[in-house]
């Protein structure tokens, strides 16, 4: 019997979460370190996923299926494809980190802290692993308690608010979705006697045009839309960072959000071929929007942690913008842009929280002159910002550049209008950069700011090397998702095509 390799990595975190709440509460550092230690064991134990993955595959790899509730089609069903592959390893890599920058910024209710995050880790992979609706739905539901205690419990002065928000947004569309699934499963079992949640059943079922279709599409896109965020559902996105502690920022900027964008790919596009054609427009103008829209509004934010929150809702719509060209480049860049945002805007997370650390103010007007005064920090910090705005060379440019490759194809007009995002971007980047690091040292406080410590050179240096591997050689990336991405497109037009 082969082991469960996919349902180790899944569910080993969040049952370790659990086993750590027994330990006593004044045992601080050992829960520190073993939750630590069980963040880097899952991702060393995720690394075979990518190794093992054949890239020339179509379909799901590492499957398990076991019955669970057969009377209602309902399976334990799971198995990772090009799409989620590269979230998986992202949801892996990004918690260690997150947990490492929360050493000494969490210094209460530490038991309880990691045990959420590590129980957080189990339902973001759910997401992206599970293969049966109902199991899905499952996940995306579970995901949003222990989210919702790290903003509201270890957040800042308005995270109760902050927290009930990202709640409400987020149920009102999952709630619709739950009535799509169930339609779904309805409409399925009426056509073909036989009831069932499995999506790659689901995915094969041409379901007809029309309002029903349709209805169906817009109750999951709205979902989906929320949690990315796409204008104008983002209004959360901005309080939920801001209030929430470091690593919650950089696991709902690196992770969450991605949840969105993946809930469009995994189940809009396959299970709602006509109606994500017909909607494709639309979509796509609200991704423009959004590129545009959040870049403007970044570049007039005073708090750094704020103008980093607007700038995901320009990442994002490109992202969003790339998904629905339904070509490869564009697919493809949208994927790879998925893992760039996540590593790019988690270090700027991370490093806005390590000045805090020092500050204990994250306004652009109190800094200045910093690169006197800790040069290496200003270094790694300028690579971060470089890669958020796209330079050549680092990742950020891959997914930009195939993005817009594809949006050329789709719509000249609105992909000329996206471009100008990235001069936007440089912007309110370069501006915020040039305010903080450069210049004279204008406030006393900063004169005597400490350096980078060992233990945030061991967070920052494994996602600046990412960065720079995936902007020099995007193929290691780009490659698992391409054979992926083709059947994605073949089996959208051929659905969408059988029904003319």
């Amino acid at each position: 019997m082969t082991l469960p390799w996919l349902s180790v990595v899944t569910f080993l975190p969040g049952a370790a979460g659990l086993a750590l709440l027994l330990v006593p509460r004044r045992f601080a550092s050992v829960l520190r370190g073993a939750a630590l230690a069980i963040a880097v064991v899952t991702f060393l134990l995720s690394l075979p996923l990518y190794f093992g993955f054949d890239d020339e595959i179509v379909g799901y790899q590492f499957e398990e299926h076991r019955r669970w509730m057969p009377t209602l089609g309902v399976a334990y069903h799971v198995g990772i494809d090009g799409i989620s592959l590269l979230l998986v390893l992202l949801t892996t890599f990004l918690m260690p980190l997150a947990l490492a920058s929360a050493w000494g910024a969490i210094e209460d209710r530490i038991k309880e802290f990691v045990a959420t995050m590590l129980i957080l880790e189990t339902g973001m992979l759910g997401v992206f692993v599970s293969l049966d609706l109902f199991l899905f739905y499952v996940f995306w539901e579970a995901m949003l308690i222990p989210m919702y205690f790290v903003i509201g419990v270890w957040g800042g002065p308005n995270r109760i608010y902050a927290a009930v928000k990202f709640v409400l947004y987020t149920m009102v569309g999952s709630l619709l979705m739950l009535v799509a699934i169930l339609a779904l499963y309805s409409q399925y079992g009426a056509a073909t006697g036989r009831y069932t949640f499995d999506l790659p059943v689901l995915a094969q079922f041409v379901m007809a045009p029309g309002r029903a279709q349709d209805l169906m599409f817009l109750a999951f896109a709205l979902a989906f839309a929320i949690k990315v965020p796409l204008f104008p559902f983002h209004t959360w996105l901005p309080d939920a960072h801001v209030e929430a502690p470091t690593a919650g920022s950089v696991i709902l900027a690196g992770v969450l959000l991605k949840m969105g964008t993946y809930g469009f790919l995994r189940f809009c596009l396959p299970l709602f071929p006509d109606a994500s054609l017909a909607f494709g427009p639309l979509v796509f103008t609200l991704a423009v929007i959004g590129v545009i829209y959040g870049a403007w509004v970044s570049t007039v934010q005073p708090d750094m942690k704020k103008l980093v929150a607007y700038s995901s809702v320009s990442h994002l719509g490109f992202v969003m913008l790339g998904l629905f060209t339904l070509n490869q480049q564009g697919l493809v860049g949208g994927l790879i842009q998925m893992v760039n945002h996540g590593l790019s805007t988690g270090a700027l997370f991370l490093m806005v929280g390590m000045i805090y650390e020092r500050r204990h103010s994250r306004l652009i007007e109190d800094f200045g002159g910093l690169w006197r005064v800790v040069p290496a920090f200003s270094a790694l910090f300028l690579v971060v910002t470089l890669s958020s705005l796209g330079l050549p060379g680092l990742n950020g440019f891959v997914g930009e550049f195939l993005i817009l490759v594809g949006a050329f194809q789709r719509s000249p007009w609105l992909a000329a209008v996206a471009t100008s995002g990235i001069i936007f971007a440089a912007v309110y980047m370069l501006w915020m950069y040039q305010r903080v690091i450069f210049g004279e040292v204008t406030r006393e406080a900063n004169r005597g700011l400490s350096d980078l410590t060992t233990r945030e050179w061991a967070v920052l240096v494994p996602i600046v090397a990412l960065i720079v591997w995936i902007g020099v050689y995007p193929a290691a990336f780009t490659g698992k998702t391409e054979t992926t991405v083709e059947a994605l497109i073949a089996q959208v037009q051929s659905k969408a095509s059988a029904n003319r």
